[in-house]
């Protein structure tokens, strides 16, 4: 089978980006597509309006992170959205779940697993003993799931390189966001999971992580907070392609996509 993961949609151009996506499933025959919306609103969270748009794209499952809580009117909804999930180490009573587990067109369970890094991140539990606790679940829950993609939404490359070796061999794909920046290290691990330290955006690459670059210096140069709005130039959809074994759950090939409007 052949997975799609698109990275941190932010903002208006990211979801531009996205009408890409229709001609990117057909054209690569993709079973089952996963994308990170947590910058999807201006940058900063969804909103139930633009949750509602991305909903009529042919997306399967949306991950997200610490972004997910910045629009208050919206958190009390992801305990109703079963194809929306937030990271599942922040601590138990906040609202939504950490994983979910559908199926492709064809009856294939995929089981998706959003998890938070811990360097220069607010403080939550361990994503590897979570994570190891969440995939019992999943599979108690359906002895006959392969297919698990983890998202790990992390600052640090290395805590994102330590999740995949952590987890190779007991999932499919481990993949990394919230950098915004895609890494040239799409590779397969030594026990059979695929890795990408991080997926990039879909959004403006003329700009810094996604955002017009005046603010962002002005807040660097001068150490005071800056109001960011959304870069608009250089949009790109971006994101992993990664062919799976079903019957295995271990992942054939993975390759990093950049796909631009004509």
């Amino acid at each position: 089978m052949r997975l799609l993961f698109l990275g941190d949609i932010v903002g208006k151009p990211g979801r531009k980006a996205l009408h890409l996506l229709s001609k990117v499933v057909e054209r690569e025959k993709i079973d089952f597509t996963i994308a990170n919306a947590e910058n999807a609103a201006g940058g900063f969270g969804v909103t139930a309006e633009i949750f509602a748009e991305l909903s009529k794209l042919p997306i399967d499952v949306f991950t997200s992170g610490n972004h997910i809580w910045d629009k208050k009117e919206f958190v009390p909804l992801l305990g109703d959205l079963g194809n929306l999930i937030r990271p599942a180490n922040y601590p138990p009573g906040n609202p939504g779940k950490g994983w979910t587990i559908q199926e492709t067109p064809s009856g294939i369970p995929v089981g998706v697993l959003n998890l938070q890094g811990q360097v220069f991140m607010v403080n939550t539990d361990s994503p590897f003993r979570v994570g190891d606790q969440v995939i019992a679940e999943m599979r108690e829950k359906r002895p006959d799931l392969k297919v698990i993609v983890i998202d790990i939404h992390a600052e640090a490359t290395s805590e994102k390189q330590a999740t995949g070796f952590w987890f190779d061999g007991r999932v499919s794909l481990v993949i990394g966001t919230h950098t915004h920046v895609p890494t040239a290290d799409a590779r397969i691990l030594p026990r059979g999971t695929a890795f990408q330290t991080d997926s990039g955006m879909c959004g403006a690459y003329e700009g810094i992580i996604g955002f017009e670059p005046k603010s962002i210096l002005e807040k660097f140069l001068m150490q005071t907070p800056r109001s960011m709005e959304t870069a608009t130039r250089d949009v790109r959809m971006c994101g992993a392609i990664v062919d799976v074994d079903e019957t295995t759950g271990r992942a054939v090939a993975i390759r990093s996509i950049q796909e631009r409007p004509a």
